[in-house]
């Protein structure tokens, strides 16, 4: 199934590690033809492996199930805000590049802000 919407939003079910049964919330928006996913984390409503865990396994999960190319294709990962009062349960957004071998290079930062414009331009 190709995605044909300008915007794509759902609750996407994958195999996480060991082919467990997993989901993660699922937008997907098109920016001057580029695919733009944005996989969220839902916490208690996954019953499997989380977003990050799944990494590259689940964006080709994604690709296969949409009919995209993830190497034609921005990825992210969103954590969001647990309304804790420990700092790790913040919303936090990352860009995930695939292609790279250098670990420190994998996980790009983004702020909130930043995921706007994205989704924006």
């Amino acid at each position: 199934m190709k995605v044909s919407k300008e915007y794509y939003d759902e609750q996407f079910d994958f195999k996480g590690q060991w082919d467990m049964p997993s989901r993660c919330g699922l937008k997907i928006r098109t920016v001057s033809g580029t695919p733009v996913i944005i996989v969220t984390e839902l916490y208690q409503e996954n019953p499997g492996t989380s977003v990050t865990y799944a990494g590259e396994s689940l964006a080709r999960q994604i690709c296969e199930a949409k009919g995209l190319d993830l190497d034609k294709a921005r990825y992210i990962e969103c954590t969001p805000d647990t309304n804790s009062k420990l700092s790790f349960y913040d919303e936090e957004f990352y860009e995930v590049d695939f292609k790279t071998a250098d670990p420190s290079k994998k996980y790009t930062l983004l702020t909130a802000r930043q995921v706007e414009e994205i989704k924006q331009s």
